[in-house]
């Protein structure tokens, strides 16, 4: 997948908004406020920083080479992810599927109401 198609398929999730608070050469991907994607610009790769659960995280590290703790984000919940050429379509989507439940599921009650009535 390129920068385009992570960037669309991110959007199509339910109360989801792009930011860019750290500058221009990082898209932040948030629902209802609370991020669960980084998409670095300004590297030649591209990649990732999604959100995961401890166990998960260690699973995949284990699985995939291109898969490492995220550079400046805490490394037990934050994973980056290198998109290779051979890398599957369906497993970027899934992580990335992945990591917006997780966060939508760490929202207030207040906040899951106000995202299922959007």
């Amino acid at each position: 997948m390129n920068i385009e198609e992570i960037r669309d398929f991110c959007l199509n999730f339910k109360g989801v908004t792009e930011e860019m608070p750290f500058g221009p050469e990082t898209v932040v991907f948030k629902v209802m406020g609370k991020m669960f994607l980084l998409l670095p610009l300004d590297v030649e790769d591209v990649r990732i920083t999604i959100k995961n659960t401890p166990e998960r995280n260690i699973e995949l590290r284990g699985d995939y080479p291109n898969i490492m703790g995220a550079f400046h984000m805490n490394k037990t919940h934050w994973n980056n992810f290198i998109i290779e050429f051979s890398t599957k379509r369906n497993l970027v989507k899934l992580l990335i599927t992945e990591s917006y439940d997780l966060v939508v599921k760490g929202l207030t009650k207040k906040l899951q109401l106000e995202l299922s009535s959007l």
